[in-house]
């Protein structure tokens, strides 16, 4: 019996001491897995974290909004359109290529049908459809569609009525009469989400944007007076596949940085913390050039440069005094040493690269003795006082222009303004003289004749009207005959020539500046800056 009991004291102990083992092999295991867990932890805060590439661009404006539908802004155009992509875009040669729209037809003379790329979404990863592209452009051409307001760029479309979507990837555009530039017009306007926006408001999307292009926005840090920021979109479609490389972006992160000043631009080019920067004066070119870390690289621009008159004011009111104006300025000068060669005088209201430019326009030659003739003939022997109105930008031309005018008597000073007041004063007609500009990116005179010389014009600051250029306006508008519609055009600029509501100015190459490590980018005519394609080496 004692051993009975003994053997089982024995046998009790020897489970105890197995299950204490089992449990104490269980502790020491989970306090191994504890361990190599903190270790990878360890190990993987310590792993050198990848470098994002960031590109800078130094831009030297505000961005006005960040919805496509509400500005007409070249420099908000150009980092809107790193969010989103449009129908159609334009090479830097400015041939017009598919985008978003993968084909299209014109089906009666105001009737297009557009098909749509499958396999594109958005930043938020929904599918963009045809009704996404009835949407954006139906909100672009209806009244009050934004919020209750109406789109500024409405007028960039010229008579499209409205856009259906006939199935999931086909979207139809409905003209109220025929358009010679419809097509041309497309690359300015770019699509929406519309789902997100009739989810969200106009005004949420305008401060969260949603695109479908190579980049997205990032919210953190990004002020429309100081900076944009945006990053890879990793599920982007590829871009047109007439632009190479067709893919991803090239770099992480996109900064668009605003600083209005020429001088820290350049500063921070040449310290490198901008990889481009825009608008480089011609007289620092050569300054750039010496140092082996910066390119300078230009393109023809569509922008013209002039002097508007105001017609409905003494002594612009009169014919020859605006003629005289035209005599006393000699811009192939200003162009020489203002300029430093950069750009090219004009001899009318038309710059010579565009479709229907009419070179049969003699100009008028820089002729101090006519100018003074023809102030003689007005009324004003001894000249006058006048201002010339100027943004900064202009204001070096504008002084050179002022000394010109001062040799024929005209007693010429310059007054710099910015442009958000001198708008308004433009708009209630009581300047005179106004140094002004106008881009004309379709490269047709309908981009630049119809806004700026058509009575009631939206950009007619010289307030000129004349009865046969409207009559000829509205004919060259629904013209499909290209000879034809030249021929308009061309009668159309020899009458501006003739009345000469400005001093017909001068058109210069857009300059740029980049870091040498810059890789695959050149600038476009109309002033864009594309950063799809481009890398850092």
């Amino acid at each position: 019996m004692k051993n009975k009991i003994l053997l089982s004291l024995v046998m009790l102990l020897t489970i105890l001491f197995v299950f204490a083992g089992c449990s104490s092999g269980n502790n020491d295991q989970e306090g191994t897995n504890q361990t190599s867990q903190e270790q990878e932890e360890k190990e993987q805060a310590e792993k050198p974290v990848a470098k994002k590439e960031v590109l800078t661009v130094a831009i030297p404006t505000e961005v006005l909004t960040l919805d496509p539908a509400m500005h007409r802004d070249r420099v908000t155009e150009t980092v809107i359109r790193n969010m989103f992509d449009g129908l159609v875009t334009r090479t830097t040669d400015m041939e017009i290529v598919p985008e978003i729209a993968e084909s299209w037809e014109q089906t009666s003379p105001t009737e297009w049908v557009f098909k749509i790329r499958q396999g594109i979404t958005f930043h938020n990863g929904e599918a963009l459809t045809a009704d996404d592209v009835a949407f954006t452009f139906n909100r672009l051409v209806t009244e009050g569609a934004v919020d209750g307001e109406s789109s500024p760029r409405n007028g960039l479309l010229g008579p499209v009525e409205k856009v259906e979507a006939t199935d999931e990837y086909t979207a139809k555009f409905t003209l109220t009469e025929p358009s010679p530039v419809f097509l041309a017009m497309l690359p300015f306007q770019e699509v929406v989400p519309k789902d997100y926006i009739e989810e969200n408001g106009s005004e949420y999307f305008a401060k969260n944007p949603v695109g479908a292009g190579p980049f997205k926005f990032i919210k953190k840090d990004s002020k429309l007076n100081e900076q944009v920021i945006m990053e890879r979109y990793e599920n982007y479609w590829g871009g047109s596949p007439d632009i190479s490389p067709v893919g991803n972006a090239q770099v992480d992160v996109v900064i668009f940085k605003i600083m209005p000043e020429t001088a820290s631009r350049i500063a921070a080019l040449q310290a490198g913390q901008v990889q481009i920067v825009q608008e480089i004066p011609p007289d620092m070119i050569e300054q750039l050039e010496a140092d082996s870390n910066i390119e300078v690289k230009g393109a023809d621009s569509t922008r013209e440069r002039f002097i508007e008159l105001n017609v409905n004011k003494p002594p612009f009111d009169n014919v020859k005094v605006r003629q005289a104006m035209n005599y006393a300025v000699n811009y192939e000068e200003i162009v020489k040493y203002i300029l430093n060669g950069n750009g090219e005088a004009l001899k009318g209201p038309y710059m010579p690269k565009g479709f229907a430019y009419n070179d049969q326009i003699p100009g008028y030659d820089y002729n101090p003795e006519k100018a003074k003739e023809l102030l003689t003939e007005a009324g004003y022997p001894d000249g006058f006082d006048v201002v010339i109105d100027a943004k900064a930008d202009e204001k070096d031309v504008a002084e050179a222009v002022a000394n010109q005018l001062r040799d024929v008597d005209v007693n010429a000073s310059v007054r710099v303004w910015d442009y958000a007041v001198l708008k308004e004063k433009i708009a209630e007609g009581s300047r005179l003289m106004i140094a002004a500009n106008w881009g004309n990116g379709s490269l047709d005179p309908t981009g630049i004749l119809e806004p700026k010389f058509k009575s009631g014009g939206r950009g007619n600051f010289s307030f000129y009207g004349n009865a046969r250029v409207d009559e000829l306006i509205a004919k060259a508008m629904v013209e499909t005959d290209s000879q034809k519609r030249a021929d308009y055009w061309k009668e159309i600029q020899q009458i501006i020539y003739d009345e000469a509501p400005a001093v017909f100015g001068y058109i210069t190459q857009e300059l740029y500046a980049q870091r040498a490590n810059v890789t695959n980018w050149e600038p476009s005519p109309d002033g864009r800056i594309n950063l799809h394609d481009v890398g850092l080496e």
